[in-house]
Order: structure tokens, then sequence, then C-alpha cells
């Protein structure tokens, strides 16, 4: 798993490639908390290269969704390849984050 962080407009993007599972979902936390507590309140997780995700990575998804909430921040998931689609679908967390297509869309809205 490889996790770029960079900016764009008041926008802090977060691009995940490869899996997030067991083995690697402490170090996704700890980029993710880090890019949080740095003060940004405005994060866009971009899933295009992300391709499974285990329930250890969607409770980080959530406990990031819990603190931007907190703090009245904005995260925003956009990319997510029809398998992990289909996983926010199932776990019910497609009705809980707002998911855009691209981030162009999610930096928009």
């Amino acid at each position: 798993m490889n996790v770029l962080v960079t900016s764009s407009n008041d926008y802090t993007i977060v691009t995940i490639e490869g899996r997030i599972d067991a083995t690697s979902s402490n170090e996704f936390e700890k980029s993710v908390m880090e890019v949080i507590e740095e003060g940004n309140t405005k994060i866009i997780l971009d899933c295009s290269g992300l391709n499974y995700i285990s329930s250890s990575g969607l409770r980080v998804f959530l406990i990031a969704l819990k603190k931007m909430k907190a703090i009245k921040g904005q995260l925003k998931l956009c990319n997510l390849q029809p398998v992990i689609q289909g996983i926010f679908d199932v776990s019910g967390f497609a009705t809980i984050f707002s998911i855009f297509p691209d981030q162009k869309s999610a930096m928009e809205r």
C-alpha cells in the first residue's frame, strides 16, 4: 500500500494505492491521522488505486470520518473502483460517506 498526500485548491488529497488490509491498516491510519492532525479540514480520499479493502481498512475510513465530523471538517471519497464501491454498498458505508466519481466533482460540491 502507498499513500500520497498532495494539495489542490482548498483540499488535501490523499491518494491510496494497493491494498488496505490487516497488515497495512495501521500504516494507513497513521497517514490519515497525520493529515487530520496537521489541521486539514477538507480532505479527499482518492481511491483510484485502491484495489482491496478489508474490515480493518473500513474501520480506518470510519475513524477518519468521525474525527472530521468532530472538527466540522469535510471528508470525501472519489474514484472508487467497482469492487470497492460494492464493498461500500454492502457494508452500508455508501450511505454515510460522500462519494464522488472523480476529484473534480468532489471539489465542486
